[in-house]
């Protein structure tokens, strides 16, 4: 091996931030081959291009963590990973958007925060076209193609694509939940779920539509918004010419063709296409009216309910007829009314 070795900075800690290079001449690729007893294989040097990041990569093999925190028991392989780690004592957030008001502990957390206001979506996958803002994201959406599974529950036979579903999934099966809020008691079984929660406390919203002056406080409600103005709908109906923009809009739409309810009441006969009318059913069993007028006594399963209520305080009346111009509290109120302008007679006798 005659050819010079091009290596990063001596202080491997700035490794990954400072562009200048510097070389090592053939003693010192010596050196190394020597004292780790390199074999003349193809790019063997290649995998460890200085002694420094060698010797680094040689502590994983052997567990040792040199760099402890003086403020609880964790442990680390390198210095930079332990000062990212003090952050999460000190709270500091060095880097800063210039776009919006809001900073992070890591560069790289900044990095992928800016592409939201950028557009930017640098990973796209070659088999659907669609495009993503981190990297992981577009491994878990490659998984969808290839059906690969890699993250095994060792409980039961769930297989999860990416290693997030799997502990949300362990958790959920222990009871686990531990990250609790600080303005409530809701506790949550992973960080991103917490982080989500706290910002409707906060009202933070992170995440701006490059279309419209909308914010969201979650990335997927953002994708979904901008749609809306794109037009795409990327899941289409194979029984019929509809197409939807999530994929949870087009599993329900399916049941009306399939007839299929798989979620059962368990306290009557009662079945539903939806999880989301089990639970509106349930609340009818329980009794609960979660949702209260602040103008009178009356409470209601459900915020729709609520809503129409608070137009009889209000005094407002949206439903407007195109023929008469005469209002109506409620849409239903209208549809009938609209019956004496076209004489539509719908419920017929068998008499």
């Amino acid at each position: 091996m005659n050819k010079e070795i091009v290596v990063k900075p001596e202080d491997h800690e700035s490794y990954y931030s400072n562009k200048v290079y510097t070389k090592i001449n053939k003693d010192v690729e010596n050196m190394v081959k020597e004292e780790f007893e390199f074999k003349e294989e193809p790019n063997e040097m290649e995998d460890f291009l200085c002694k420094i990041h060698l010797l680094t990569h040689m502590k994983t093999h052997t567990g040792e963590k040199p760099h402890q925190c003086n403020q609880c028991d964790k442990t680390f392989l390198q210095k930079g990973q332990l000062t990212q780690h003090m952050r999460t004592h000190t709270g500091e957030k060095p880097h800063c958007c210039n776009h919006y008001d809001k900073a992070f502990s890591h560069i790289s957390d900044l990095s992928k925060h800016i592409r939201t206001h950028t557009g930017e979506r640098p990973y796209q996958c070659n088999k659907c076209g669609k495009a993503f803002i981190q990297k992981r994201y577009y491994t878990h959406n490659m998984r969808t193609h290839t059906g690969e599974n890699p993250y095994l529950c060792d409980q039961c036979d769930k297989a999860s694509f990416q290693n997030r579903s799997l502990t949300i999934h362990t958790r959920k099966n222990t009871g686990e939940k531990s990250y609790q809020c600080i303005a409530c008691e809701k506790s949550f079984v992973d960080k991103a779920q917490l982080t989500q929660h706290m910002r409707k406390h906060t009202g933070e919203k992170p995440y701006d539509c490059n279309y419209c002056e909308k914010a969201f406080s979650q990335i997927h409600h953002l994708t979904r918004h901008t749609m809306t103005h794109t037009g795409e709908k990327p899941y289409k109906c194979n029984q019929c010419d509809k197409a939807f923009i999530t994929k949870w809009e087009i599993t329900n739409h399916m049941r009306a063709h399939t007839g299929e309810k798989p979620y059962q009441c368990n306290q009557c006969d009662s079945v539903f296409s939806r999880s989301s009318s089990l639970r509106l059913h349930m609340k009818k069993h329980t009794g609960e009216k979660p949702y209260q007028c602040n103008q009178c006594a009356k409470a209601f399963y459900f915020n729709g309910q609520l809503m129409r209520h608070m137009k009889i305080h209000t005094g407002e009346k949206m439903y407007q007829c195109n023929k008469c111009n005469k209002t109506f509290l409620h849409k239903s109120t209208l549809t009938r009314h609209m019956r004496t302008h076209t004489d539509e007679k719908p419920y017929m006798s068998n008499q």
